[in-house]
């Protein structure tokens, strides 16, 4: 396997989608990449996610017991699943990031924050 470098570029959703459709044209992947086939290799990814997890039990946020190589490997998996969900969204003609945004918007509408501020007699 060749040593990967560092990435040093700004990195968008319209950037991965762009440099995932260069990917699967290069290799002539385009006609291997239908909606359901993505999803089930998304799926497939999440899975391989979850195998990282499943004996660890409770893991506290920045994973501070864990070594680098496992905090590696996450990293690449949680990249899989982020690449297949772009791929995806861009096969199906969906926005992902205006989708999100949108998402985003319901979800505050639905579950409002409680006011901090109200007084309480």
């Amino acid at each position: 396997m060749s040593e990967v470098e560092e990435v040093d570029e700004r990195v968008s959703l319209d950037l991965l989608k762009h440099k995932m459709a260069k990917f699967a044209k290069e290799r002539d992947w385009d006609h291997f990449h239908t909606p359901r086939n993505l999803l089930l290799a998304l799926v497939g990814e999440v899975g391989e996610v979850s195998e990282i997890f499943q004996w660890k039990g409770e893991v506290p946020k920045g994973l501070p017991d864990w070594k680098e190589e496992e905090k590696i490997h996450l990293g690449e998996e949680l990249s899989d699943v982020l690449l297949y969900l772009i791929r995806l969204a861009d096969i199906c003609g969906i926005d992902l990031g205006k989708a999100a945004l949108r998402k985003l918007q319901l979800n505050a509408i639905k579950y409002p924050a409680p006011n901090k501020y109200t007084q309480h007699p």
